[in-house]
């Protein structure tokens, strides 16, 4: 009878090496059920000789096993069934887990395919590597948010209410909510925006469920994920129960010329946001951390960025346009830049230098750091992709930013305000426009000066992460305040909190996601201004009149040039 079990654990083993795991369960269970067969003629006259042994008062099923095992008859026989038992029980556990391990859909891209509508290179997770990760997954995912082991938000607690009111760009949230105010968001609606979704957010009771969908480049869903549980520990128990669809790649889906004769849109939230899109931008992870190119969270890369700013006087730095950065990310805009570069033949009086984040990498990040680029008068934005996380750092250097026309905005960037906060240039003829916005700042300096001041004042003061929790409360708030419907945890929803996360994430990830904690604060969320269209109407108005200025002062040069030209040939 034991050869005949030991048979069949052989074959289950090689069943193993050879991944047959459906014929793996089948020999292990039938092990198990042919042990259980052996302990029916062997384990009642053993029950018998260790009861015999016992005083009545210590009958338990402890001290009847310890009995067995002291048996001396019949020792061997019970510590192999024993044995056997328990190899049997850890290789199904083993086998339930590996299954666990291979179908949880995680925050760091765990059996998620990249988003079909942005494809990105993707490595393939082997088997092996998916079976040794499988602990890990368990753990990560189901056991690290038990009570036991993880705070879950307190109750609220008093607040001193509002000193000061939102920056006013915070009035753009109620703008881009404005497709549902008379519809409302319901459930089936909501349902519309999975098919762009790269993952769900739902909140509940102030704790953080989500569903996967679809894996995010880089660690953007793991520090977008991370900021909002940030927010649900800034104001435990004030965040309302929400349930929204997030995508975490660049372009906007939601186009307005595909909704005109079909109300209302897909509400689905993303970073950026454009002029013919439905999309509503919402805070990036760069906020957090970005590791992986080594920046810091937002306000301490603000603090060192502020601090390289002084180093040299704005007089002494040199008299061109500076922009540093990838030009290979499918941005026409940035290809049109490299042309851009100052070189023997034509001097645009911009230098413009290719960043390459690998070689980066292997030199410790030390030709990248943020602080050591506020040497130029003048610097560039331009859009990647679609919008690019960098503008907000690089405002903060204290030199005017030439600015070509934008796409794309981000939560923020709708307050940016042309020849106040940056000195607009013109796409359709980049570099001569670059050239003209070099001459005037030069020629210009103390207004040049006050634009480069005012960009950094305003993300000092409208930008400091106290806003952006800020922010974040109130567009949840008023998104909550659309649901037709009472969110609920899904049956697909895992629930992730602090002790989740850091523990997917990587040393380096943990380094830069403890650095962004934060602690409840005493004070309450800024005052949201009332609904203002006739604001937003004005603001426009005046961003387009100081763009059309700039052009319009740009023509009147070239046509100036153009006519001395021929008058000296």
């Amino acid at each position: 009878m034991v050869s005949y079990l030991l048979l069949h654990l052989r074959e289950s083993f090689l069943s193993f090496s050879a991944l047959k795991f459906h014929w793996l369960e089948r020999r292990l269970l039938f092990v198990l059920q042919e042990l259980l067969k052996l302990t029916n003629w062997a384990f009642p006259s053993l029950l018998v000789m260790a009861v015999r042994k016992l005083r009545p008062a210590h009958r338990s099923v402890a001290h009847i096993i310890v009995a067995l095992l002291k048996s001396r008859p019949s020792a061997s026989i019970t510590r192999c069934l024993l044995a056997l038992l328990c190899i049997t029980t850890i290789c199904l556990i083993l086998y339930k887990s590996r299954s666990i391990g291979l179908n949880t859909k995680t925050v760091v891209g765990d059996n998620l395919l990249p988003t079909p509508w942005h494809p990105f290179p993707y490595p393939e997770t082997s088997f092996w590597t998916a079976l040794f990760r499988s602990p890990r997954i368990v753990k990560c995912s189901y056991i690290s948010c038990m009570h036991f082991f993880h705070k879950h938000p307190q109750s609220p607690k008093l607040l001193t209410s509002a000193s000061n009111s939102c920056p006013y760009f915070f009035q753009w949230i109620h703008e881009d909510l404005a497709p549902w105010r008379r519809s409302r968001i319901s459930p089936e609606t909501l349902e519309e925006a999975k098919q762009f979704a790269a993952f769900r957010v739902i909140i509940v009771g102030g704790r953080l469920y989500t569903e996967f969908y679809y894996a995010c480049v880089q660690t953007r869903a793991m520090f977008t994920l991370w900021g909002i549980l940030q927010l649900l520990e800034r104001y435990p128990g004030m965040v309302p129960d929400v349930d929204l669809m997030f995508d975490c790649m660049d372009k906007p889906a939601i186009k307005k010329r595909q909704y005109r004769n079909k109300w209302p849109p897909p509400p689905l939230f993303r970073y950026c946001g454009n002029k013919d899109a439905f999309d509503i931008p919402f805070p990036d992870w760069s906020f957090w951390g970005w590791a992986e190119t080594h920046l810091l969270p937002w306000d301490e890369e603000f603090n060192t960025i502020l601090k390289g700013s002084k180093q040299v006087k704005w007089e002494r730095r040199h008299q061109t346009a500076y922009w540093k950065g990838n030009p290979y990310v499918g941005s026409p805009l940035r290809e049109e830049l490299l042309k851009c570069n100052s070189s023997g033949k034509y001097d645009w009086g911009a230098q413009i230098f290719h960043q390459d984040w690998n070689a980066e990498a292997s030199k410790g990040y030390q030709d990248s750091k943020l602080g050591n680029q506020c040497k130029h008068r003048l610097k560039i934005y331009a859009e990647g992709h679609a919008w690019s996380v960098s503008f907000k750092y690089i405002l903060s250097c204290d030199s005017p930013v030439l600015v070509p026309s934008l796409t794309y905005y981000d939560f923020f960037t709708r307050g940016l305000i042309p020849q106040i906060h940056y000195w607009p240039v013109t796409r359709n003829r980049l570099c001569s426009s670059i050239k003209y916005a070099v001459n005037w700042a030069n020629e210009h300096t103390s207004q040049a000066q006050a634009i480069g001041r005012a960009g950094q004042r305003f993300v000092q003061t409208n930008l400091t992460m106290e806003f952006v929790y800020d922010y974040m409360f109130h567009l949840l708030n008023e998104y909550a305040k659309l649901q037709k419907f009472q969110p609920r945890v899904t049956p697909e929803a895992q629930e992730l909190c602090r002790s989740s996360i850091l523990c997917f994430a990587d040393a380096k990830q943990n380094f830069f996601l403890k650095r962004s904690s934060v602690q409840a604060s005493e004070k309450s969320p800024c005052s949201l201004p009332s609904p203002d269209h006739k604001f937003i109407m004005n603001l426009r108005e005046m961003q387009w009149n100081k763009t059309k200025e700039v052009e319009h002062w740009e023509d009147a040069s070239r046509k100036k040039r153009s006519k001395l030209t021929a008058l000296l040939s």
